[in-house]
Formats: structure tokens, sequence, C-alpha cells
């Protein structure tokens, strides 16, 4: 009689090519739809390659957003920086991190999970060392601050090869759950900087130079907020490339995946990316300035981390409640809740006399982080439905043609999630830059807007009875 260890072990022993899928290797027959593929070799392989991209994006997100709760700090050590242009510091990384994620969109595929990895995670220690130095001299210009803080946008970049990447080792049915645990608990590094830093400025114990004197008389470490994230990146970049592997079947050339900019669904998908995590990344870096201009009695450290907190971990609720009522309705009903919580937003913040209520502000916020974390997760469901939809259509599983447009789809799903990440991206800078430029009441409105734009969106193109690409 055969023990059921000797059962589980079977199919493992009899697959042909065993050394592939060791870590660090290169895989070239990959076929996650085979039930029984994905049983004895696919399952363990891909759960490998997720968790340790999952910490590998945390920590990009941590350099990506390390400016929202270093600039708070800036006038309080001495740096002469008027309120706008903390705003525009906390906004820039958004630029150069949505133009990178477009190239890295596209490179990630081309290069390879494991190598891109390990590559895309080292060279982050770069802005890291710049801004632990430029933070302890208060004569440090504006201008090197702004420089600074560009280089950590790439940061932000990670996320869009990541994605592109793990979506490949994954069959249909997971794709959702995948993509929800990496890109939520990735995105959980917003919430852990602004957790950590207020703690890790105030120790003397890992300060590698001088601390800055506030006005009250205490010290800070500023430096910290960079510096111990360093050796973090040197571990994370050494498990994923001795860790990881690199697909076959992902390296794509940029001639086959430019031909999403001319599929009508990359566009509109990317319309309701940006309102989604566009908003989340958006309201992430402006919180934190946000509440100390409006209801400065409160404290940033101790509030500022919540929001994202909650969005990262929604997002990973949307992709698994995605996977089981449809990606389509689960959006619109995302959009519907963030509209519904800025307008209560509105009606909290401070008018003329009115003080305004910091607790009824601060609930609708994170009602709007909760549903735009849930609307994260359901739009990249709705994306690989989308294009394994157009290209099937009218197909016959087991012909060749079916093969090969099933590759197809797999091949512009993984572009279009990096590409309208990439562009989703701008929102952390567009959501600073306009309190910076505009009235905080004048900007709320102008989100609730372009929610409804997003709701009709939806509906019309994958929710209503005949759409053209239900998902």
């Amino acid at each position: 009689m055969t023990s059921a260890t000797e059962e589980a072990v079977r199919p493992l022993a009899a697959d042909p090519h065993p050394a592939q899928y060791r870590p660090g290797r290169t895989i070239t027959d990959w076929t996650p739809q085979d039930p029984e593929f994905w049983r004895s070799t696919g399952k363990r392989v891909a759960t490998r390659n997720l968790w340790i991209a999952v910490p590998a994006l945390l920590v990009a997100f941590v350099v990506w957003q390390v400016w929202s709760i270093t600039a708070t700090n800036l006038k309080d050590v001495g740096f002469g920086f008027s309120q706008s242009q903390l705003f525009w510091l906390t906004a820039v990384p958004g630029i150069t991190g949505g133009s990178a994620r477009i190239l890295y969109t596209f490179l990630g595929p081309m290069i390879g999970q494991r190598r891109f990895t390990a590559l895309s995670t080292v060279v982050l220690i770069v802005p890291l060392l710049w801004l632990g130095f430029a933070v302890q001299d208060p004569g440090t210009s504006y201008g090197t601050m702004i420089a600074i803080a560009a280089l950590c946008g790439i940061g932000g970049a990670n996320f869009s090869s990541s994605l592109a990447n793990i979506g490949f080792f994954y069959p249909k049915q997971e794709k959702g759950n995948a993509t929800g645990i990496n890109g939520g608990l990735g995105n959980l590094g917003v919430s852990v900087v602004q957790l950590l830093t207020p703690i890790l400025i105030t120790s003397s114990v890992l300060a590698i130079g001088a601390g800055q004197k506030k006005a009250d008389g205490s010290v800070i470490h500023l430096q910290n907020a960079a510096f111990v994230w360093v050796p973090v990146l040197i571990v994370l970049a050494a498990v994923a490339w001795f860790g990881q592997n690199d697909l076959k079947v992902a390296s794509t050339p940029f001639s086959q995946q430019k031909i999403i900019f001319r599929r009508k669904h990359n566009w509109v998908m990317t319309w309701l990316y940006v309102g989604t995590f566009g908003s989340f990344i958006g309201f992430a870096a402006a919180l934190p300035l946000l509440i100390k201009t409006t209801f400065p009695a409160y404290s940033v450290a101790t509030y500022a981390w919540m929001g994202p907190a909650l969005g990262a971990l929604a997002r990973w609720a949307g992709g698994w409640i995605a996977d089981k009522f449809g990606g389509a309705r689960v959006t619109i009903l995302s959009f519907l809740g963030m509209a519904v919580s800025i307008i209560g937003v509105i009606t909290f913040l401070p008018a003329g006399s009115d003080q305004g209520s910091f607790q009824g502000f601060f609930l609708c916020f994170l009602s709007a982080f909760f549903f735009s974390g849930i609307g994260n997760g359901s739009t990249f469901r709705q994306i690989p439905v989308i294009f394994r939809g157009q290209h099937l259509k009218g197909l016959t599983e087991g012909t060749p043609q079916y093969a090969k447009a099933l590759k197809q789809a797999e091949i512009e799903s993984g572009a279009v999630t990096g590409f309208t990440a990439a562009i989703a991206a701008y929102g952390f800078f567009f959501i600073p830059a306009m309190f910076a430029n505009f009235a905080v009441t004048s900007a709320m409105w102008g989100f609730v807007a372009f929610y409804a734009s997003c709701v009709v969106v939806a509906w019309w193109f994958y929710a209503r009875k005949g759409a053209e690409a239900p998902s």
C-alpha cells in the first residue's frame, strides 16, 4: 500500500524538468492552467516567488512615501520652506514614480522577475543615503531636496514590474487573489513608513550622524528615516536574486507589448485605476500635511498611517471579493463609496468660524481609503478577464488558435496592468499639488465629480446588460 507521503511527492519525482523550478533558475516550461502541474509544482513555485516579491515591494513603497512624513518635520528643525514648498516635496515623487512605472512595465517582463526585482530593489539605496545626509544640514537647498524626492519616487515604479511579473505565475482563477496579496501588502509600505518614521527619528540608538534640535529643545534624528532601510534593501535584493525565478514565458519584447496602446480597454481601465489607486496613493501622500495644517491640535504620527493601512488591506479583500462576485460590480461600489466618503470629509472641514470636526473628517477619510483599496483589487481582477474575453471570443479550447490567443491575452494583461498602475501613480503628484494650489474644499469636490464619471464608465463598458466586455 502506498503511503500518503509517497503519493504527495510522486508528481514532483515524475516531473521531467525538476531542476528548473528550483530557486534562482530560469523556468522554460510553465503551464499553471494545467491542474496537475499546478497541484504538483506550480503552486509551490508561484507561492515562493510571491512571498519574496511582497516584502521587496513593501520597502519600495517605503522609499516612495518617505517624504510624506519627512516633509512634516523639516520646518521644526530649521528648514525655511513654505507650506506650499512642503506639499511640492511630497508631490514630486509621484511624477518620477509614475514616469518610471511606464518604463518598468515593459522592462520587467523583458528582464525577468528575479533579476529585475533584485536590481530595482538595490538601486533604492542611493536616494536613501543622499536623503540621510541632506536632512542633517538645514542649509541644504530646496533644489537639492527636490532632486532627492524625485529619486525616491523611483521606489514607486517597482509596483508595475512586480505585478506584471507575478501575474504570469498564476492561473486565471487565482490571479485576483495573488495580485491582491502582492499589491495590497506591498501598499502597506505606505502605512509602515508613516507609522515607524516618527518612532525611528526619535531614537538616538539608531542614529548615524548628528541630531537636529527642535524649537522646544527636543532632539530628533531625521536621517534615521532613510538610513535604517539601507540594510533591509540589501537583504531583500539578495533574497530576490537567489530565491526567485525568471519565467521564459513572461519574457516578452516591447514589440509584442506595445500593441496595448491600440487597445481601447487599456485606456478605459487606466481611467478607472486612476480613480482607485490614484486616490489611494495621493491621499496617503497628502494626508499627513493635511492633518497638520487643517487640524494642528492632532498628532500626524498617531493618525496618518491608519488610512493607508486600511486601504492596503482592503485591496487584498477587493481582489478576493471580485473573484467571487465580478470585478465591475465591485468597482462601481468602490467609486460610490469613495464619492460619499469625500462628501463626508468636506462636511467636517473647518469653514469660517466653524472649527470642523476632526473625528468626522478622519472617519470619512478612513472610509475613502477603504473603498479605494476595494477598487484597487477589483480593477486589477477585471483586466485579465477583459483581455481573455476579447482574445478568446469564438475560439475552441484546445486548438492552436486558442493557445496562441491565450498567450497573447496574458502578455497584454500583464502590460496593461503595469501601464494602468503607471498612469495612476501620478495621483501621488496631482492630489498634493491640488492641495498646494487650490482650496481643500474645491479640490475635494473635483474628486467627487471624477468618481461620478468613473461610475458611468465602469457601468457602460463592463456592468450593464449587453456590455461589450463583461468583467
